[in-house]
């Protein structure tokens, strides 16, 4: 669950949702600067669906007392985190084996990324269970893909290594768009040739985003996401519950321009 903070309020974003958006950047995404996605059905599904892991969990959110609000993904306990992360590539896995391969990747790295000596011993103990577990599955999804002459050629080390650092991309800059944190720059973003910073500023319009490269074959991309609008806080899980059922949907609909645009292309919707 994600949890944009704006003057009403906060809207509860799932998890799929900001996923669903790290897809439609995927299949936008790509020019002469920035080469093509390959092979771009596996990929963008790996995009759209790497969090289907917590689809369930998201429709039933627990309570943070602290703040009387569902647990975003930053507070969720560690053990149930572990727990959505390995299920979700899993649940993959019988529609398309490079896209679970490459949710595995993306989970197995945010992991990786922690500092095991700063967690206490269990749940350093856990962390390097899970990414046990993560490296045998996605070698043996590796041996699979290059077994078969219709993947084989996608299953190369640098194009897996390309593809898993895209999903990396995609879902820092739909977590940035989803709870509005520009200005920031997401570093190693791929090129055709390379890898370079990819800036994104706030723009002059209300729900515009400015990004400096420009990734996409279009002049602009408009992008969205859904959430539910909360008036919490909530003192118990019952009332979060009774709450999530009643509350509004609201649509979260951005427009992303390149840095130098100056125009005034159609004001994008703003959360309605």
């Amino acid at each position: 669950m994600l949890l944009r903070r704006d003057e009403r309020g906060v809207i509860a974003i799932g998890q799929p949702s900001h996923a669903w958006l790290s897809g439609q950047l995927a299949r936008a995404w790509g020019n002469d600067e920035f080469g093509r996605v390959e092979p771009y059905e596996e990929v963008c599904l790996g995009a759209e669906q790497h969090d289907i892991g917590m689809a369930a969990w998201d429709l039933e959110p627990t309570l943070n007392p602290e703040t009387g609000l569902p647990h975003s993904f930053l507070e969720m306990p560690l053990h149930t985190h572990l727990e959505l992360w390995t299920a979700g590539p899993r649940r993959l896995l019988r529609q398309s084996r490079y896209a679970a391969l490459l949710a595995s990747i993306h989970g197995r790295r945010l992991y990786a990324k922690r500092d095991l000596n700063e967690m206490a011993p269990p749940d350093a103990d856990a962390v390097r269970e899970f990414l046990e577990v993560r490296r045998r599955f996605e070698e043996q999804l590796l041996a699979s893909l290059r077994a078969d002459p219709a993947t084989a050629p996608a299953a190369a080390e640098e194009l897996v290594a390309r593809n898993g650092q895209l999903v990396s991309t995609w879902d820092f800059m739909s977590l940035a768009l989803c709870l509005d944190y520009p200005p920031l720059t997401i570093p190693d973003v791929p090129t055709a040739t390379d890898r370079v910073p990819l800036t994104l500023t706030p723009g002059r319009q209300h729900h515009q985003v400015h990004l400096e490269p420009w990734p996409f074959a279009s002049p602009s991309l408009t992008v969205r996401c859904e959430g539910q609008r909360l008036s919490g806080p909530y003192a118990s899980a019952g009332e979060l519950r009774d709450a999530l059922t009643a509350a509004p949907w609201e649509t979260v609909e951005l427009e992303l321009v390149p840095s130098q645009f100056r125009g005034t292309a159609g004001s994008p919707a703003a959360a309605r």
